[in-house]
């Protein structure tokens, strides 16, 4: 009977010791990772806080983007005309039409070059470049880490690692059964105790929101993976090809009754992005946002061969499958699109990463020097 006690008691024990290992482990690996490359997830946060306010703050940094009226639509015909003909041979990738937001006709270019133009008659107003824009810098920042294609790679790998900061710092803190409430408060003294519980506490309340933002912004790392994934998932029926390419022509464009046909095409819909006709391929293509679509430059599609006017193929992206309604709605939610009280809690999401590692520092350095 005592043999077998001590068997028993053997086998309580080794368990026991085998989660304290492991949360003993855990722990380490989650303080040296916050310490480093939290730094990182920090700074990259922040940055997303301010580029959820890069709307108002570019046109209180450049009043001339302000106080315009929206074009009509022969305003916009004649201002696409003269775009293609004087801005799309110098590189130009695409064009946004102006909004309520932004007054103005964005334009993109190679190099992440941005020029602006007035709305109803297409004279330069501005131009941005990374080189002598703060907020241009700063979204090279948070989507390249200043280091292009490869710098997208390693922002992917941060966003992993700065997922399991925050899933493993819930694991720490988990309370049990009945402590639940007891392990949100947090305490003012002694120090080691409130640098901690303040890190825990925020962490574990503000955990939906931050880890959404953050698992929204790795997916979008990895573009057309995390689309084919979220199909494959959602048993996605194939979609149908877009259509073919046709040939670049020299001949005038009649864009009345190229914006005329899009419009009709998908009645309701905003006219958002346009991209030109190049030497690869001749149509006119148009992002368009219908009623109810989260990316305020919507993610529909149409094809247009501008020199018949005549709409070569539609996209509905309101009728689409549901894993690629679900992938064109990362984009939104990362950037806090879908409406005022969702923006409100992204910016706040990324402070609380700056929160999380000063806050963890404290409670390490107070850890240290009672130690010492």
């Amino acid at each position: 009977m005592l043999d077998r006690v001590g068997h028993d008691t053997v086998h309580q024990v080794a368990p026991a010791r085998s989660a304290f290992s492991l949360r003993h482990w855990l722990r380490k690996l989650h303080l040296w990772l916050g310490l480093s490359l939290g730094t990182v997830f920090a700074l990259i946060a922040l940055s997303g806080s301010v580029l959820a306010l890069q709307g108002p703050m570019l046109r209180a940094l450049h009043p001339q983007l302000a106080a315009h009226s929206l074009p009509t639509p022969t305003q916009e015909a004649a201002v696409l005309e003269r775009v293609a003909r004087d801005w799309s041979p110098q590189g130009l990738r695409s064009a946004d039409f102006p909004d309520a937001e932004l007054p103005v006709w964005q334009l993109f270019f190679n190099g992440g070059v941005r020029r602006y133009l007035d709305p109803a008659s297409g004279d330069l107003l501005l131009t941005r470049t990374p080189d002598n824009d703060v907020l241009l810098a700063l979204r090279d920042w948070h989507t390249h880490l200043l280091a292009g294609r490869a710098g997208e790679t390693w922002l992917g790998v941060v966003g992993w690692f700065s997922l399991f900061l925050l899933v493993s710092g819930v694991v720490l803190w988990w309370p049990g059964r009945g402590r639940f409430l007891a392990h949100l408060k947090p305490h003012a003294q002694p120090p080691v105790r409130r640098w901690l519980t303040w890190h825990r506490s925020f962490g574990a309340l503000s955990l939906p929101v931050v880890l959404l933002v953050t698992l929204t912004g790795t997916l979008m790392c990895y573009h057309g993976g995390t689309r084919k994934a979220l199909q494959g998932l959602f048993a996605d029926t194939p979609e149908p090809p877009q259509p073919a390419a046709i040939a670049l022509r020299r001949g005038p464009i009649a864009w009345p009754a190229v914006l005329a046909a899009a419009r009709q095409a998908l009645p309701g819909a905003t006219l958002g992005r346009v991209s030109f006709p190049n030497q690869r391929d001749g149509r006119v293509t148009l992002r368009v946002r219908m009623p109810g679509e989260w990316n305020p430059t919507g993610r529909s599609t149409l094809w247009v061969d501008p020199y018949q006017a005549r709409v070569l193929g539609v996209s509905d992206a309101t009728r689409a499958d549901t894993g690629v309604q679900v992938n064109n709605a990362i984009y939104p939610l990362h950037a806090g699109t879908t409406g005022p009280l969702w923006r409100t809690l992204v910016i706040v999401s990324g402070l609380l990463p700056p929160f999380f590692l000063v806050t963890g520092f404290l409670f390490w350095r107070a850890r240290t020097r009672r130690r010492g």
